[in-house]
């Protein structure tokens, strides 16, 4: 029996996170009439999602022409075939009409001069089926996550969603392989809340803290799927993590791949545009994974910049300073504070750092969380959305700009799945004291820590393995390594140490609860790099460096109890939902 006194809520529906996806579907359970709850850690406008710098795809077609298939062929190509055509076929169809809804719900785009919404060019959107670049993704100047996350708030708020801000997720509540609700701990006073729902939508978010160098904020601790893969239920392709090319050296803040996107252009030591060798043809707005590559083959090579020959310039300092003024305002000061760099003057210096997880939840285009059991199951009451999801549309490698649509596009698909499936104020089930008990056993456990292993030490090993193990380039010998070195901090949790056991802003135990939900998702990532055997979009391989679709043309399924894994595999969907665009079958991915 635990201690703890519960306070009890109910609600039709109830949003973990408050992020682009999180508020997206609140204001759409809202206008639906459903009792809607949203939970967050963060203030809603400190989520991540006001990072995102460059903009939103949408075949919109304000700067030239432009047509969904072909935004649907470049997200196929994109994720290197691992991508669910169908759920493909969904985002890029559904794309026009959800930015067009953000911009009647007020987000304040950036304008042409005949003042339709403002579209530039991303690494990777082309049209004619890869002919030609194309000017696909809207931006609001390079704030635009900024301005959808202020506006999506407003809008919620409009709509009357009740908000829990400063409440930190513990576990889902699961009975019978349904999820019923779920178990959070309220920051600012100590107390224990059980929130039971008819449906529950995970939008956590991803776990770019695994690593040592990200441009994720330090609150991307993945804390949805850890609370997933303790409900024994798979992830899905974990071992595909994104590097972005352009991260600031030494500090790892993103500089947007809107820069390249307005003219920008990498150089070596030597002031080659090197990036003419790797990708001929799109040169530096090829995709994230293949710059990433080039620029590391770049370092590995001795033709870095700097000191230590460590990483690559960016070249911004060509460009009119009214356009870079005009459309790159937050790159020009970011630069400034964290490089002391005037980007009209100085190039700015950079290197891949992580930036995204294509893997998380495994979800249906209707945000349904899946698991497979010889069928596709979906698991009742439970959703997932944005990064925390794996719906799959991104599959190896995610085109920039194609992560605010995923949010947007399936934040809406959860409000309008979850309004067909519950009618608002149906009675919940009655949920036994006992039922939370395992729960709140790992959280009293953990805030009791009385060992010698402090959190920041142990969440340090395991970034740096990480960082080392599982990188740009992998190979066996360095997965293997990691796959051992992977489980000492998690072992380290045996005897950790919390200081602070009080139950206010507990800012100790906060960390040690989002370290345990990293070394999870650590430890299945790592285990599932080793086990795929090619390469494939971010997963490049040195010692298996082809495409092999005969074997790995699936998706890689991971479940873990404790340091224990196991891994499985489940088909790549290689059908479209209507006779709108056929199937896009595999080729080779040169840009």
């Amino acid at each position: 029996m635990n201690s703890y006194k519960i306070i009890e809520h109910e609600y039709d529906v109830v949003v973990l996170g408050a992020g682009g996806a999180g508020l997206r579907a609140a204001v759409g359970l809202s206008e639906a009439g459903l009792k809607t709850a949203c939970i967050s850690k963060v203030f809603p406008t400190r989520s991540h999602t006001s990072a995102a710098q460059g903009g939103i795809s949408a075949a919109l077609g304000n700067m030239g022409e432009d047509d969904w298939r072909w935004h649907m062929y470049d997200t196929v190509k994109g994720s290197d075939w691992l991508g669910d055509q169908d759920c493909i076929e969904y985002l890029c169809k559904e794309a026009p009409r959800a930015v067009l809804e953000l911009e009647r719900y007020g987000v304040p785009f950036s304008r042409t001069e005949d003042g339709k919404i403002y579209q530039r060019q991303f690494g990777g959107m082309t049209k004619n089926y890869g002919n030609e670049a194309v000017q696909r993704t809207c931006a609001a100047a390079d704030r635009t996550g900024h301005a959808i996350l202020h506006t999506m708030y407003g809008q919620a708020l409009k709509h009357n969603t009740e908000f829990f801000i400063e409440y930190f997720a513990l576990d889902l509540l699961m009975k019978n392989g349904e999820c019923k609700g779920l178990i959070a701990w309220n920051l600012n006073d100590g107390t224990i809340h059980r929130f039971r729902a008819h449906i529950t939508i995970v939008a956590t978010g991803g776990y770019g803290k695994t690593y040592y160098s990200s441009t994720s904020a330090h609150t991307c601790t993945g804390d949805g799927n850890a609370m997933v893969l303790r409900a024994g239920l798979p992830l899905q392709d974990m071992e595909f993590v994104q590097f972005h090319p352009t991260g600031i050296y030494g500090h790892g803040t993103l500089i947007s791949e809107g820069v390249r996107g307005e003219g920008g252009y990498l150089l070596n030591s030597k002031g080659e545009r090197f990036m003419e060798r790797y990708a001929p043809k799109a040169k530096d707005l090829a995709s994230r994974d293949v710059v990433s590559r080039s620029i590391a083959i770049e370092i590995n090579e001795g033709r870095g910049v700097g000191k230590e020959k460590d990483h690559v310039h960016l070249h911004l300092n060509h460009l009119d300073p009214k356009v870079i003024e005009k459309r790159l305002p937050g790159i020009s000061e970011s630069s400034r504070l964290f490089a002391d760099v005037d980007v009209t003057k100085e190039p700015i210096p950079v290197v891949p750092t992580v930036h995204y997880n294509m893997g998380g939840i495994p979800t249906n285009y209707k945000a349904e969380v899946i698991t497979v059991d010889g069928s596709e199951r979906v698991v009742p009451g439970l959703m997932a959305i944005g990064e925390a999801a794996c719906v799959s549309v991104h599959g190896a490698n995610r085109l920039g700009s194609n992560s605010l649509i995923d949010l947007v596009v399936f934040g809406r698909a959860a409000a309008k799945r979850a309004a067909e499936l519950v009618k608002p104020g149906t009675p919940h089930e009655q949920i036994l004291n006992s039922e939370t008990d395992k729960c709140l056993e790992r959280f009293e456990k953990l805030r009791n820590g009385n060992g010698n292993n402090r959190t920041a030490d142990l969440r340090l090993a395991m970034q740096k393995t990480m960082q080392s193990k599982c990188a740009v380039f992998r190979t066996e010998k360095t997965l293997k390594e990691g796959v051992d070195e992977i489980r000492k901090p998690y072992e380290g949790m045996d005897s950790i140490s919390v200081k602070d056991k009080s139950l206010i802003f507990n800012t100790d135990l906060v960390e040690t609860l989002e370290f345990d939900n990293l070394i999870r998702q650590a430890i299945v990532t790592l285990d599932s790099a080793y086990e795929r055997k090619e390469s494939r979009g971010a997963h490049a391989r040195e010692d298996h460096p082809k495409r092999d679709d005969n074997k790995f043309m699936k998706h890689t399924l991971s479940w873990c109890e404790g340091s224990k894994t196991k891994i499985s595999y489940r088909d790549v969907h290689r059908s479209t939902l209507s006779n709108d665009v056929q199937y896009f079958p595999p080729q080779e991915r040169v840009y």
